[in-house]
């Protein structure tokens, strides 16, 4: 109980101390709780049957029924399969930020080298909405470059655009060049700290530049990746709405239908707000299984974890 209470006493004593830095970390303390844990007070609307004019409070309960609605319905299966291959490709590209970040740390022309980075950094800027613009007018089978292409050989463009096949490639590469050069900002930055004596220790005995890759960098990088790999798998099931639903069309809708794409639909076209919660509530309870399941394996193999 005493040391309960030295404890306590000494933990106060440091707010004290510290009562300036707890003063500016109080509008992040607010904000978070007002835009982030108050509104998870709307998630009892997926087990009411929620009506506005009754509010949250005034709807009658439902138990479970817009969850067994959603496990019956025929886009269950549709809408998860599109999400998991999605999600799975776009996580196959993860590799790809840190052979750049390697590739640019090996850079040693530092004009050249900025020009680079400047270059992969830009397209992470340009929003949304305009990144689908430019792959509509790009790919057009009868205006876009694709088009323009196959006219000069006499051919028939394809519809690209239109592929249900092709739906998940385009979103994932456009994605992987779009995002590549801003995502490999971190492994460059950790790839900045290694200390220079290892580089020099490392020639001394005859290491190329390859084995200096693959002894020193990449073992650098790997608390990092492990950490970034447990978000990106924590996130799995959400796959970006805008840029999904900006692509949809009726030709791929088959291959385009994800759960956040779905749950707008339902929710804010079709306003069945109840059953919309539910399945959104399905999918972060799903992700955040995942999160805790890799989080788990990656703390037992490993000495990386987020917690």
């Amino acid at each position: 109980m005493k040391s309960g209470q030295l404890y306590l006493e000494h933990k106060l004593e440091q707010i004290r101390r510290g009562w300036g830095l707890y003063l500016l970390l109080l509008p992040a303390m607010i904000l978070t709780l007002l835009f982030a844990y108050k509104p998870m007070y709307g998630i009892i609307i997926a087990f009411k049957d929620y009506s506005p004019a009754l509010g949250i409070n005034g709807s009658p309960w439902a138990g479970l029924k817009y969850f067994e609605k959603f496990f019956n319905s025929y886009q269950f299966s549709t809408t998860i399969k599109n999400t998991i291959i999605i999600s799975f490709y776009s996580l196959l590209t993860f590799p790809i930020p840190i052979m750049l970040a390697l590739m640019v740390n090996q850079m040693r022309e530092t004009g050249f080298k900025k020009f680079f980075q400047t270059v992969s950094y830009l397209p992470h800027f340009i929003s949304t909405v305009v990144m689908v613009g430019l792959m509509l007018i790009l790919l057009s089978p009868s205006s876009g470059l694709v088009g323009n292409l196959f006219n000069l050989f006499g051919a028939k463009a394809p519809d690209l655009m239109g592929s249900s096949s092709l739906f998940s490639s385009i979103y994932v590469w456009s994605d992987v060049w779009q995002h590549v050069g801003w995502d490999s900002i971190i492994f460059i930055a950790a790839l900045s700290s290694v200390d220079p004596s290892l580089y020099e220790a490392a020639k001394v005995d005859g290491a190329n530049r390859m084995h200096r890759i693959l002894y020193i960098d990449i073992p650098m990088l790997i608390p990092t990746a492990i950490t970034l790999l447990i978000l990106r798998v924590g996130g799995l099931l959400a796959v970006g709405f805008e840029k999904v639903y900006l692509m949809q069309n009726d030709l791929n809708i088959t291959s385009s239908e994800i759960l956040s794409t779905y749950v707008y639909k339902m929710g804010i076209i079709s306003s069945q707000y109840s059953f919309s919660s539910a399945v959104n509530l399905f999918n972060t309870v799903i992700s955040f299984i995942l999160l805790i399941i890799v989080n788990q394996i990656s703390k037992k193999y490993s000495e990386n974890s987020l917690w």
